[in-house]
């Protein structure tokens, strides 16, 4: 199975080595045909505390970090 790829926007950089991504994904609702913006915020592992506040970066899904890091950071996205 591939690995998952998300491109968000870096909210928080305060812990060492690990920033948080929110991420947004946009989907119609099946029903009400509406489009609906949802947002989640990932942990991801930055090793040498690259990226700050306000980047966007693209995630990729890896081994465990921690309890709640399960994401690395792959590069910098334009």
């Amino acid at each position: 199975m591939p690995k998952k790829i998300l491109t968000g926007v870096v909210v928080s950089d305060k812990p060492n080595k690990t920033i948080t991504v929110m991420v947004e994904r946009k989907f119609s609702h099946p029903l009400l045909k509406k489009v609906i913006r949802v947002r989640k915020k990932y942990n991801a592992h930055d090793e040498n505390n690259k990226f700050k506040k306000g980047d966007k970066v693209s995630i990729i899904e890896s081994k465990p970090f921690s309890k709640n890091k399960k994401f690395e950071v792959m590069e910098n996205s334009k």
